[in-house]
């Protein structure tokens, strides 16, 4: 199955989150191959429809993908300013509904949205905090509605990694991939969870993506 690409603004036009400078990730050699293709793979499992919430969305990386999929994008996130964000993509006719909030408590009705996505989040939620953000991600999922989430896997490549991007990875991620997917499996239908290798591809399995539905009851 062929991915599709990240599609990217120019460097310079993102704005709003805090660091903002995490963005150049994405465009540089090698590693920025990586750290796009995680969100690929996460986007490649999404399946279009209505609406999609992506929680964690910071600076709108995903933005120009989902609106070929979808007819209307909303957006969760702690901390960016929202403002900033929906005026990046409203000069190129992209309107997300964005908020700041948490996933542990969201601000949406019941059974509004087709898919939820979160790209690298529950691993910063502590393991008994997951039954939590799983029951409100259901809550807010139509019946039959799909989560996509992806995580990091904590392998030594994967700590030195982001060593040197400078980040102890132990001070930031809480939650393992197989914690994440044992919460996910108590509350949804499983569909796919495939990992992500590094490259070169001896280094291992270093990211994980995970496909579930909500159940009509």
């Amino acid at each position: 199955m062929t991915t599709s690409k990240l599609r990217l603004l120019p460097y310079k036009e993102y704005k709003g989150v805090q660091k903002i400078y995490s963005v150049i990730f994405y465009y540089l050699p090698v590693f920025g191959a990586m750290y796009r293709r995680r969100v690929e793979l996460c986007l490649e499992q999404c399946k279009g429809g209505e609406s999609i919430l992506e929680i964690g969305f910071g600076s709108g990386l995903t933005f120009l993908n989902l609106n070929d999929k979808y007819k209307k994008i909303f957006g969760l996130d702690l901390t960016c300013d929202v403002n900033v964000v929906r005026e990046v993509f409203a000069s190129r006719s992209i309107f997300p509904d964005l908020r700041n909030g948490n996933v542990l408590q969201m601000p949406y009705e019941d059974d509004q949205f087709d898919t939820v996505l979160l790209i690298s989040i529950l691993e910063h939620l502590k393991p008994d905090e997951l039954a939590q953000a799983f029951a409100e991600i259901r809550r807010v999922l139509k019946p039959g509605g799909q989560v996509v989430y992806g995580v990091p896997v904590e392998r030594p490549f994967m700590v030195f990694m982001f060593r040197l991007l400078g980040y102890n990875i132990r001070e930031h991620h809480f939650s393992t991939e197989r914690e994440v997917m044992q919460a996910a499996e108590k509350t949804f239908k499983k569909v796919t969870v495939n990992p992500m290798k590094a490259f070169p591809a001896f280094f291992g399995n270093v990211y994980e993506i995970g496909h579930f539905t909500k159940l009509a009851e």
